[in-house]
């Protein structure tokens, strides 16, 4: 019975490896490398039951050290256990596969990638068995713990070269190349004038997207780099990106950022400090007052389906803000990357396009989830899964006037004429021009009470949605529900009255009523301001 279990058991296949430092004494008949390999040999011997056989290869490394893994026959081994030609691998000691804890580890992580057993015979280890993996374990915890070590160590000293204002490495910016002997960054002439005309043309233009139209208008190309396998980067034109990062860039000035502290470099200024700081100065004034806060991220009802057919580059949603109402857009990527004169669709109004698509949807696909009455109550998040149930892409072609819907079912395409104009412009219908010539504060009433009820009606979570839909500032929204707090005999006076008598009024003090919780208190103010 025993005898037929034997049999019963997978061959294991060992490998014997060996390895010493030195070449002393390898002509003798019984070396280091000998000895090694009958200690392996006995303890396969020795597990013959278990189905242990010796692999007829030889992988011994005289004279070479084990702090790498840079060894002939160690190569043959790790290739032989990628063909599948071993099972199991066994040392005289564990430091003869390697004296480095983080090449160990490597080769254990590898072993056991490819179900190879490892075993040391002095040293009783055997990833085979349950304390084998429990040491092995051990041993990977410690190359992490060491990895880390090494891995703070190199920020410290990164962080060092950075405060005495050393090049670190890593490829050039455009101005400069490295000098290899000094280990630093020098001056290259010709790029360098590239960086004093991007300088120079923004304090003419004060444009980034000017900036970047010109600099491509007149054939400058971006930085070129060659690595070791001989792949080229850079070499493109400007990105509005790219020219941004330059303007902002310390580094022009002969000086280093380091975790937001500025320190001298070594290397020569392109850019005086005057005219950076005068760069700097011109940006923080373009930018919007809230620049120091990442902004808002707007979610457009056709986001990652259409795209600009001309320069093949997707259409992303964003928005402006004017006059305490939010516009929306979908522009071209490549557009607000290299300028907008490269691109004949630049931009277009957000709901227009969005209101046209529907249009062209709705007769190729029948789907009463679709239809105008049930799409006007559907939240906006539902609307998204809905459109892209039935779509696969939308491309806008405007110099030829032309909206093309690829289906997701069958990845049929439908063409429809739409002209670049029709997307620019809104066209009010009468009733809104109606509600326009309304006073201002009537029609804020009106739309205070249509928030309330789709709130009171669940078709919307919060104001902050209301806003999204009606593209004005959750600031805006608030405004305009605090028409809500005044009492019922100023909200019917401000509905039923004749213009003549509320057109004058300025919002701004009735949100002085609105903040006075008194009734009565109210309508004495109202009274005053009538």
């Amino acid at each position: 019975m025993e005898d037929t279990k034997t049999q019963e058991k997978k061959p294991l296949r060992c490998a014997i490896y060996t390895r010493v430092s030195t070449n002393d004494n390898l002509e003798r008949d019984f070396t280091s490398l000998d000895s090694q390999r009958e200690s392996g040999e006995s303890y396969i011997t020795s597990q013959k039951s278990e189905g242990w056989i010796l692999s007829p290869g030889h992988y011994d490394d005289a004279g070479f050290t084990g702090a790498n893994t840079d060894r002939p026959a160690l190569q043959k081994l790790i290739a032989d256990i990628k063909s599948g030609e071993i099972d199991c691998v066994v040392v005289y000691k564990v430091d003869r596969l390697s004296r480095s804890l983080l090449d160990f580890s490597q080769l254990l992580e590898f072993f056991d990638k490819n179900k190879v057993a490892f075993v040391s015979v002095t040293q009783h280890f055997n990833t085979n068995t349950s304390m084998g993996r429990l040491t092995l374990n051990i041993l990977l915890s410690f190359a992490q713990f060491e990895r880390e070590i090494i891995s703070e160590r190199t920020r410290d000293k990164m962080g060092a070269a950075r405060v005495k204002g050393k090049w670190i490495g890593g490829r050039p910016p455009l101005g400069y190349v490295i000098d290899r002997e000094n280990h630093k960054l020098i001056i290259n002439p010709p790029e360098a004038l590239i960086v004093k005309k991007i300088f120079e043309l923004y304090l003419r233009e004060e444009s980034i997207i000017a900036v970047t139209e010109l600099m491509n208008h007149k054939g400058f190309r971006t930085k070129k780099h060659v690595s070791e396998s001989g792949r080229t980067f850079g070499d493109v034109q400007f990105q509005c990106t790219g020219v941004a990062h330059i303007l902002k860039s310390v580094l022009y000035t002969g000086k280093v950022n380091y975790r937001g502290t500025i320190y001298p470099g070594e290397h020569e200024p392109i850019i005086d400090e005057q005219t950076f700081e005068t760069v700097q100065k011109v940006m923080t004034a373009k930018q919007p007052f809230e620049s120091s806060k990442k902004r808002e991220k707007i979610l457009g009802l056709l986001s990652g389906l259409i795209r600009c057919k001309t320069c093949n580059s997707s259409m992303y949603s964003t928005y402006a803000n004017k006059g305490g109402q939010r516009y929306s857009y979908y522009c071209c990527l490549n557009a607000s990357k290299r300028g907008y004169t490269i691109c004949p669709t630049k931009l277009v109004n957000g709901h227009m396009t969005e209101a046209k698509v529907m249009e062209c949807l709705r007769t190729i696909v029948k789907d009463p989830a679709i239809g105008i009455n049930s799409w006007e109550i559907t939240p906006m998040e539902k609307q998204v899964l809905i459109l892209k149930s039935h779509v696969e892409a939308i491309h806008y072609d405007a110099p030829n006037g032309l909206l093309e819907i690829i289906l997701k079912k069958n990845q049929k395409s439908h063409v429809f004429k739409v002209e670049l104009k029709d997307l620019k412009r809104v066209n009010e219908p009468p009733h809104s021009e109606k509600i326009k010539a309304e006073p201002q504060l009537r029609q804020n009433l009106i739309l205070a009470h249509q928030i309330q009820t789709v709130l009171a009606d669940g078709r919307a979570k919060d104001l902050k949605e209301i806003a999204g839909w009606l593209n004005m500032s959750p600031q805006r929204i608030n405004q305009i529900t605090n028409c809500l707090m005044l009492s019922p005999k100023i909200q019917e006076e401000i509905l039923f009255s004749p213009k003549d008598v509320i057109e004058n009024i300025p919002e701004y003090k009735l949100r002085n009523i609105t903040d006075e919780v008194d009734w009565e208190k109210q309508d004495a103010v109202w009274k005053e301001l009538l």
